[in-house]
């Protein structure tokens, strides 16, 4: 017989999306013209983009539904995981 370990309750504050969302959202916003503008946020050596501050809010959107899709399998999973182990 052997003994697993309980499983941590999943929480979203460790979901590596939801971090990677917050940040590009940050990096929009820095991005917007009255901050700092496309050249605040464009990789040297990238060619001039207008508007590149709309790729960063739809890549944080992108992260976000990653991120929630993944929360709500693992909180599924954990459901599934205790409530057959009682």
């Amino acid at each position: 017989m052997t003994l697993k370990k309980p499983l941590p309750k999943p929480v979203w504050q460790k979901n590596t999306y939801f971090w990677i969302a917050a940040i590009l959202f940050i990096l929009g916003i820095v991005g917007l013209p009255f901050f700092g503008g496309d050249s605040a946020i464009r990789d040297p050596g990238q060619k001039h983009e207008n508007n590149l501050y709309l790729l960063y809010f739809a890549a944080a959107a992108v992260m976000f539904v990653g991120g929630y899709l993944s929360h709500r399998q693992t909180l599924q999973q954990y459901r599934e995981e205790t409530e057959g182990a009682s």
